[in-house]
């Protein structure tokens, strides 16, 4: 049963994803997670340890959704396209108030090195992970590779969940697969 601190955590993450950073108070943490007034600055005395709190959170959310997904082999550069537009289809799709919230969240602390910190270790881990996928899959330069293919993703995820999302996957994530192996 997830305790009230990871409630309030919860609705503060889907508050930021569904109506942007400036929807983020306590009361209305409060108020989305069920909680009693107060709750949410109880664990988060002012709006930036929340915001603080929010990202710890969202971190930690993903990299336990990461570890606990259960991927196919990458051994083929098809195999590698087929995990990535997965990827993009969940990250747009059932994660898109997620997706935003992070957008949001990696803005908001864009001078704020601290409050970034627990993001960018997360996506350290996803560039490790991407620079292993690109070696297996015969990138000459896994590295070099990495940063265009992510890009390309980022980009497709970004169009995806602000303008069009709609837009095809499958296409841009072969090309940009494709080019990284070139």
């Amino acid at each position: 049963m997830a305790t009230t601190r990871d409630r309030a955590l919860d609705a503060a993450l889907a508050l930021v994803g569904e109506q942007g950073i400036r929807a983020l108070t306590h009361a209305r943490v409060d108020e989305r997670a069920g909680l009693p007034k107060g709750s949410a600055s109880n664990w988060f005395r002012t709006r930036d340890a929340l915001v603080a709190g929010v990202v710890t959170h969202l971190a930690e959310s993903e990299r336990a959704d990461f570890a606990a997904a259960q991927r196919p082999p990458v051994e083929s550069p098809e195999q590698l396209t087929d995990a990535l537009t997965a990827m993009v289809d969940i990250e747009t799709g059932p994660f898109a108030a997620r997706t935003r919230a992070r957008f949001a969240l990696f803005l908001e602390g864009a001078a704020d090195p601290e409050l970034l910190a627990p993001l960018l270790e997360q996506r350290r881990a996803y560039v490790e992970w991407m620079i292993r996928l690109l070696a297996q899959v015969g990138a000459r330069s896994p590295v070099e590779a990495s940063r265009s293919l992510m890009a390309a993703a980022d980009g497709l995820v970004l169009h995806r969940v602000t303008v069009d999302p709609d837009a095809a996957i499958r296409p841009v994530i072969q090309r940009a697969v494709r080019a990284s192996l070139d």
